[in-house]
């Protein structure tokens, strides 16, 4: 007993072991065994999305090439109609109207064109033929068999235009009640000169009457890249059989010279534009204008292909020699743009910045980035013809003017040129208090800068 009471846990012969923590913990994951690698799918050759045939250009996949002889050419058919190709470029002419047809009246290059890039032809529907007679007469219409019962009532407007026929007869206009009448066989030519239907000038009043319910209105003519184009014609007329204003808002290419824009739209619609603002242009419609008699054009169902023209990047451009012209370009590159120009933008001001940085330098370049290539060769051509300049380059997506040997200020006394510059005038003169001396330091310092 003595030595049981000397045993610990009260002299328990057959205790427990102690217990081990590590039981109850969950049982480590064996890692997964490695799964034999597999061979990838063989790639499947993708198949380009199908494009619809209407939008592929067929020149683009032909090698059709055709020179335009020096004096130009004249393809005419039996009935009239011919394809005319001259140094205006390609353009249509049908008989009876009024004017020779292209497919943009404001983008057409100066330049001569050189060849063609598909056979001409013309891009109208083709004369309408008559019926051929089968035994029975056409089925007549809803409104030429309401116009036979006499259901229609034709009433004469209240102001009815002064229209006189081929021996001198006045001829009698009707119309019926309701915003527009119904078309009741062909239309009578209107004679009338463009100054009749404008009338007497807008006074300011009534030009503001009339822009103001359109400056903030939806409806408007889109001008793209390709500027006025013969099909704009037909719409600008459909605009003007609602409304005495035309809204026209121009984007991109055309707006480098909007004159010339504003000229063709004059010209080729017969308005009158009362008010331009930055790209947006309102054409009005004349005083004495009528739907009735306005003149009708063929639509063109078809975009004839450009021709070709003389490159506008030459090896040794504007009497420089290919070393000279290759070092101008090399210095180019160093050059900051004066500005960057957005896709479908408005340059209104291009050429008038041109114009003032080649007052500090005698190279010019400009970023744009982002743009298609058709369109800054098109705003460059524009460029060497409006400031006028010498084109170097368009590597990438920049363009690179030279101002040429025949530049002159437009101040009365230029800024001397770095050649003509003694070393002292160059900043080494230790009097540089006076203002004329610090001018002359600053000028020099930039354009030393930029040629280097």
């Amino acid at each position: 007993m003595r030595v049981l009471s000397s045993l610990p846990a009260g002299g328990n012969l057959f205790r427990s072991p102690p217990s081990d923590p590590r039981l109850n913990d969950p049982l480590p994951r064996m890692p997964p065994p490695l799964s034999i690698p597999k061979k990838p799918p063989p790639r499947l050759p993708r198949i380009p999305p199908k494009q619809s045939p209407s939008l592929k250009a067929p020149h683009s996949r032909t090698k059709y090439h055709k020179p335009i002889p020096p004096g130009g050419a004249v393809e005419e058919s039996p009935d009239g109609r011919a394809v005319i190709l001259g140094p205006d470029g390609v353009s249509y002419r049908l008989p009876g109207a009024p004017f020779e047809f292209q497919y943009s009246y404001s983008e057409t290059p100066k330049a001569k064109p050189l060849a063609l890039r598909e056979a001409t032809f013309l891009p109208f529907a083709p004369p309408d033929r008559p019926r051929p007679w089968t035994g029975k007469a056409p089925l007549l219409s809803k409104k030429m068999k309401a116009l036979k019962r006499g259901k229609i009532r034709l009433f004469e407007p209240l102001n009815p235009p002064v229209i006189s026929g081929e021996e001198g007869e006045q001829v009698k206009v009707l119309e019926m009640r309701g915003r527009s009448g119904a078309e009741l066989g062909t239309y009578p030519e209107d004679t009338r000169s463009r100054q009749e239907i404008l009338g007497a000038p807008l006074k300011r009043w009534e030009a503001k009457a009339l822009v103001k319910p359109h400056l903030s209105h939806n409806r408007q003519v889109n001008l793209g890249r390709d500027g006025l184009t013969h099909n704009m014609l037909e719409l600008v007329h459909t605009h003007w059989k609602r409304q005495e204003i035309c809204k026209i808002r121009c984007r991109g290419v055309p707006t480098v010279d909007m004159n010339n824009v504003c000229r063709h739209l004059e010209e080729k619609t017969g308005g009158k534009i009362i008010y331009r603002q930055g790209g947006v242009v309102y054409l009005f419609r004349g005083r004495h204008y009528n739907p009735r008699v306005r003149p009708r054009y063929p639509i063109m169902l078809w975009k004839p292909a450009a021709p070709v023209y003389p490159k506008l990047i030459q090896d040794a451009p504007g009497g420089l020699t290919k070393q000279e012209a290759d070092e101008f370009r090399r210095k180019g590159e160093k050059l900051l743009p004066i500005c960057k120009l957005a896709k479908n933008g408005i340059y209104i001001d291009l050429v008038k910045d041109v114009r003032d940085a080649f007052e500090e330098c005698h190279l010019v370049k400009i970023n744009c980035e982002g743009m298609h290539a058709s369109d800054y060769k098109r705003i460059g051509a524009k460029l060497m013809e409006l400031v006028p300049c010498v084109l170097l380059s368009f590597d990438k997506e920049q363009i690179l003017m030279w101002r040429g040997n025949d530049w002159k200020s437009k101040f009365k006394k230029s800024a001397p040129s770095v050649s003509r510059l003694n070393k002292d005038d160059c900043g080494d003169s230790s009097d540089t208090s006076s203002p004329g001396a610090l001018l002359l330091s600053s000028f020099c310092a930039s354009c030393v800068n930029c040629l280097r």
